[in-house]
């Protein structure tokens, strides 16, 4: 954690932005089926489900094919951001996003890319340790691209804070290049800045299916500018900045869980170490 900002009003009207979160209805004017995040009026990803006991869910779809980053800002982020509140910044990357409130966060992060399924992959071991695996597919929930693993540490006894950093599209999109470059500029000792939209879900299983009944904090990060810095940085060992505009309005978590993030992402590093059981009755 570098610094945090105050929350703000950013964005523009739903019509205008390039970002969105949105809600798929059922057929015939049924409930609520799936959240999720739009780009272009496209549904691009699938995320956690509303109702706070479902696992956490960041599932990539086939209108996930733009990156959002704006070339007016590459010279400004191509070095290390000093301040969450830089409103030439936010207000360039605010016209992407829908009108709401933001929490700035400035993070210092050293990217791990995990494949789903491989070494490190959030959703087939720490998510089936607490919710098992899924219980129609008999596999675990899968994301559909591969992320970035960053940070994690504990919230509580029962709770632990997740965080990823989502591409909008896949790593061997980007161009070999570029990434070249970033790996070469950041070991000569320059540290970039990425630009993100974050969400917090706040998931907790309502009924105890695997080994560690916890709740878990996801702090996802979707990039808006930063691919080729991301893989870089994780491909050279090396840190990189990460201004993450925290959607207070579209999160799932309630207000004091949000104002928590500052405090818990100061926390040192820490790996979930798996609690008792909840207490039956």
């Amino acid at each position: 954690m570098i610094r945090a900002g105050e929350p703000r009003k950013l964005g523009v009207v739903a019509s205008e932005a390039r970002l969105d979160f949105g809600t798929e209805l059922q057929e015939l004017g049924g409930g609520p089926r799936r959240r999720l995040l739009m780009v272009d009026d496209e549904p691009a990803f699938e995320l956690s489900f509303y109702c706070g006991t479902c696992p956490l869910l960041f599932r990539r779809l086939e209108a996930a094919r733009e990156k959002l980053s704006l070339e007016s800002m590459q010279e400004r982020l191509t070095g290390a951001l000093d301040d969450p509140g830089d409103s030439g910044v936010l207000d360039a990357f605010g016209a992407l996003l829908p009108e709401g409130e933001y929490l700035p966060l400035l993070l210092s992060v050293e990217p791990r890319l995990v494949v789903p399924g491989k070494d490190g992959d959030y959703f087939s071991g720490e998510q089936v340790a607490t919710w098992g695996i899924d219980q129609f597919w008999g596999l675990p929930e899968y994301p559909h691209t591969p992320y970035y693993r960053t940070f994690e540490t504990a919230v509580d006894a029962d709770a632990h804070l997740y965080e990823f950093v989502v591409p909008m599209v896949p790593p061997t999109w980007n161009e070999r290049h570029r990434v070249e470059e970033y790996v070469a500029s950041m070991e000569a000792g320059t540290v970039p800045t990425a630009v993100t939209i974050s969400t917090l879900d706040v998931c907790r299983p309502a009924v105890d299916l695997g080994d560690d009944y916890s709740a878990h904090w996801g702090l996802t990060h979707f990039l808006l500018d930063g691919h080729h810095k991301l893989e870089a940085a994780a491909s050279a060992g090396r840190p990189v900045r990460l201004l993450s505009l925290l959607t207070l309005d579209e999160s799932l978590a309630e207000a004091q869980e949000c104002a928590r993030l500052p405090e818990l992402r100061a926390r040192p590093h820490s790996v979930r170490t798996a609690g008792p059981p909840p207490a039956q009755g």
